[in-house]
């Protein structure tokens, strides 16, 4: 797993690199967070599988529920604005709204949205 450190104001962030790398379910994950290095994880939208936004398969909830759980800060970086599903952008948009999970458009809002808190 290709991943870069990001250290910003006291606060190391793991940034996945690797297009190899694909999300397919909430041991996946904690496997990545526990070889990352960091408890604020930034992935790529094609890093995770895509049943992760079809929220009718409950994988995004496997997923964030274990981020939760093991109090890592998730963000996911991808374009966001042109979602079909209503439920996704309200989902989307409560994640945003809360901050623990984001789903963010670049690596600097990401940064920025974890060092707010």
């Amino acid at each position: 797993m290709n991943a870069i450190i990001h250290e910003r104001e006291g606060l190391r962030v793991a940034q996945i690199v690797d297009p190899g790398v694909v999300i397919e379910n909430g041991g996946d994950f904690l496997d990545i967070v526990a070889n990352s290095g960091s408890r604020h994880l930034v992935v790529g939208k094609e890093n995770l599988n895509p049943d992760f936004f079809d929220l009718k398969t409950g994988l995004a909830g496997e997923i964030l529920q274990k981020a939760s759980n093991y109090g890592v800060s998730f963000a996911i970086l991808g374009d966001f604005t042109n979602i079909a599903s209503k439920s996704l952008r309200d989902f989307i948009y409560e994640s945003n709204r809360t901050g623990k999970h984001l789903f963010v458009g670049t690596l600097t809002e990401a940064l920025d949205r974890f060092c707010r808190g």
